[in-house]
């Protein structure tokens, strides 16, 4: 039998049950549609992340203390200090280094009128923040190199922590406490939100002079970013700053850096790899429902084989081979799977779309969300579901094929 009839003949015995066969799919459907929305979702947020973090810009490296991210004794390490950049400042030191910015972090709360509030308060150089993270003032000012180099006790605030606190006051010239230490807020934040690692929007930006000073009581940092004159000098910036540094620190031929340093394409590297692991993983978990919906195309394979006994017996007696009946009753297994898939990557879509807009709509953190259509999963999944098909479907096609026609003839 040509495999235009036996096509032709699978599809009309779908169409006799059509109520059977389309909850036969659903579970493919299910199962592909799970797929496609996670794997758009993590292509999603993926996006989302690099794009924040790319917002620094391929010619800033950042410096921290410790030896890595992952060793949890690097978050408590103590080993980068102002007189350290004044080292790498020297250009016989590091010629393609443009600037260096101390940063320092403090987990205080800020108090004002007896009120406690918990920002994420930054000893920074406002200037370098404003020029990587393109930071803008609603009002006052910024504060300057001279009052970092003063241990000025001045203040620029987020958007949301003016609201906080000041509600619709004025929140310039204002006064609050860190520590115990007042601070006099100079400028407040354009409302930006998310910005590279930051938010914005619930910084408390001082000098890291005063913050050192008032706050912490030490010289350490917890990072510095440095930026290179031309991305093309990356590499070289990394080898020179490390020279000088592993100088500067008496570190000997053989023993470890007490620090380390991430390049902008580092770090994309590798939260690409962790958000790939973590999408595959949740595929994977889904892609169980595809197996579950296989064991129910074949139960009802099965069932379809014994309700058309008569049928494969006639067809026998006509002339079909035992490979015409496998091969309808495969096609049919193929056919029902391959159309659950199309449907479960339409379905997957739509709801990845409309989540996509929900997050973009709702979510401040994800305004800059994109839906991405995941083209080679709605491949894969089709691609899967066929081959769902095809495997569950070999044993109700054989038990078909085997019949007797004379046996088949006289089933009732």
């Amino acid at each position: 039998m040509p495999f235009k009839h036996v096509l032709l003949t699978a599809i009309r015995a779908l169409e006799a049950h059509k109520s059977r066969s389309a909850l036969t799919i659903l579970g493919i459907v299910i199962g592909v549609s799970a797929i496609i929305m996670v794997m758009s979702l993590g292509k999603g947020a993926e996006a989302l992340i690099l794009n924040e973090v790319s917002g620094l810009g391929p010619e800033t490296v950042i410096l921290r203390p410790g030896t890595s991210l992952t060793d949890i004794t690097s978050v408590y390490a103590q080993s980068l200090t102002v007189r350290d950049i004044e080292a790498i400042e020297k250009k016989q030191n590091v010629p393609n280094l443009l600037e260096a910015a101390p940063i320092v972090l403090t987990n205080d709360a800020v108090e004002y009128q007896s009120e406690l509030y918990r920002p994420t308060i930054m000893g920074a150089s406002v200037e370098f923040m404003a020029r990587i993270f393109d930071i803008t003032l609603a009002d006052g000012q910024m504060y300057t190199s001279d009052d970092i180099d003063q241990n000025a006790r001045v203040a620029v605030i987020g958007a949301d922590i003016k609201e906080d606190i000041f509600g619709n006051g004025t929140a310039v010239g204002k006064q609050i406490k860190i520590k115990d230490k007042k601070f006099k807020v100079v400028g407040v934040m354009d409302d930006l939100g998310q910005v590279g690692p930051f938010n914005i929007d619930t910084l408390v930006l001082i000098p890291h002079t005063a913050a050192q000073t008032y706050i912490t009581g030490t010289d350490d940092l917890a990072e510095v970013m440095v930026r290179a004159d031309d991305p093309a000098n990356v590499d070289k910036l990394v080898f020179d700053i490390t020279t000088t540094l592993r100088d500067t620190h008496d570190i000997d031929f053989g023993e470890d850096d007490d620090f380390f340093m991430q390049t902008q394409q580092e770090i994309i590297e590798t939260l690409e790899t962790v958000v790939t692991i973590f999408t595959s993983f949740l595929v994977a978990v889904v892609a169980i429902s595809l197996v579950v919906g296989g064991v129910g195309i074949m139960n009802i394979m099965l069932v379809s084989v014994s309700e058309r006994t008569k049928e494969i017996g006639l067809r026998k007696a006509l002339g079909a081979t035992r490979n015409d009946v496998l091969k309808q009753f495969l096609s049919e297994a193929i056919i029902f799977t391959s159309i659950g898939g199309i449907v479960g990557v339409v379905v997957g879509a739509s709801f990845s779309y409309l989540i996509a807009l929900a997050l973009i709509h709702s979510v401040e953190a994800t305004a800059g969300w994109e839906f991405v259509f995941p083209v080679v999963g709605s491949i894969i999944g089709v691609g899967v579901s066929a081959a769902v098909g095809l495997v569950f479907g070999i044993y109700p096609a054989n038990q078909a094929a085997k019949k007797s026609p004379i046996e088949a003839l006289r089933y009732e």
